[in-house]
């Protein structure tokens, strides 16, 4: 069965779906300071203009659906927004960042070129419809608790508000307590929608609530799950990074070590470009 072609638009400089090349989503977890996201935005920037590929910059503000009261949520909306526009004027990147509250939307889209839907919010219809009338880009992570063709109900409600630059992300599915599985019929199913798709590679290995108090993950499977989710045709990956990831104030038990980035991305890249040449054939 060929892979459905998704529709094109674009993002700042980033040309998404259709027979675009794979674009990249990628930064750290949480914004930890001023200067580290910044260090990482450059460093992921000069990586993506080396290799050619297409880069959005991913941080968030504030994490509200961490397992601990205890744990680092970010900086909060304000500073980290002042981080973020910081980074777009420097660098001249399109910025993602995740929105939880309908107050938080429209000052994020003021800065950010995409908003993202956390998981976990994908049927929070205010918050949807809220992000759809923003103006920016709308990233719908699927719920681990929904069927793909589920989500046709989430992009309805995106859609609904007039907005046509949806992404659809898969970040796997729950099985069982405290694990997650990618169910690869997932991509072709989500890109009948007619939206580009993209892969969260690094959540999708994540042990949800695994370690206590906090997520595990299983970052060996990056690899593997990334030439797979390649091979099956998404428009684009998403990877939490993190120059040394058993420091990051989150998520470091799923993120990708930054010096492993360039080896995965030529690997899946080139996986990517024959598939697409198989498309259009």
């Amino acid at each position: 069965m060929p892979t459905p072609t998704t529709r094109e638009f674009s993002i700042g400089p980033v040309k998404l779906g259709g027979n675009a090349p794979l674009f990249l989503i990628a930064g750290p977890c949480v914004i930890e300071s001023e200067a580290h996201a910044t260090m990482l935005a450059e460093r992921l920037a000069a990586m993506a203009s080396e290799l050619k590929i297409p880069f959005i910059f991913k941080a968030s503000y504030d994490k509200a659906n961490r397992t601990s009261i205890n744990s680092y949520r970010g900086p909060g909306l304000s500073e980290g927004l002042r981080i973020l526009t910081g980074i777009k004027q420097r660098l001249s990147i399109p910025i993602l960042t995740d929105v939880h509250d309908v107050s938080h939307v429209a000052p994020a889209a003021e800065v950010c070129d995409v908003l993202q839907i956390p998981a976990f919010l994908s049927r929070q219809t205010d918050l949807l419809v809220a992000a759809g009338r923003s103006g920016a880009a709308v990233n719908l992570k699927k719920g681990q608790f929904l069927s793909p063709w589920e989500m046709t109900n989430a992009v309805d409600k995106v859609a609904s508000s007039g907005c046509a630059r949806i992404i659809v992300t898969e970040r796997g599915a729950s099985f069982g307590y405290q694990n997650l599985v990618v169910d690869m019929r997932s991509f072709p199913i989500l890109k009948k929608m007619g939206y580009p798709v993209v892969f969260d590679v690094t959540h999708s290995v994540q042990l949800p609530g695994g370690e206590g108090k906090a997520s595990g993950g299983q970052p060996e499977f990056i690899e593997p799950l990334a030439r797979a989710g390649a091979a099956a045709g998404v428009d684009g990956l998403f990877l939490e990074v993190h120059e040394n990831p058993t420091q990051a104030l989150s998520d470091g038990t799923n993120a990708l070590p930054l010096d492993q980035l360039k080896a995965l991305l030529q690997k899946v890249m080139s996986l990517a470009s024959l598939v697409r040449t198989w498309e259009r054939a």
